[in-house]
């Protein structure tokens, strides 16, 4: 379909409101995907973060007490 002038492909021959109302909810909704998924990475990326330094905290809890154990059980009796 070719149209005449800007105006008349900006009328869509008479179907504007449905064509530019579904160009702009697919829009909308492609935004949100977007802006969701950024999101849903930055919160990820922070769990992870928050893991790893529990992780972090543990092993070094475990090996501080196992550090401590063998101290223990090494140390001379008077």
């Amino acid at each position: 379909m070719q149209f005449d002038s800007l105006a008349s492909f900006l009328d869509m021959g008479g179907y504007a409101f449905f064509v530019w109302l579904s160009f702009g909810a697919g829009l909308l909704m492609l935004a949100i995907l977007l802006w969701h998924s950024l999101f849903e990475h930055k919160h990820t990326q922070h769990e992870i973060r928050q893991r790893l330094k529990r992780d972090a905290k543990l092993r070094s809890a475990t090996q501080k007490r196992r550090l401590e154990q063998s101290e223990a059980v090494n140390e001379p009796t008077s």
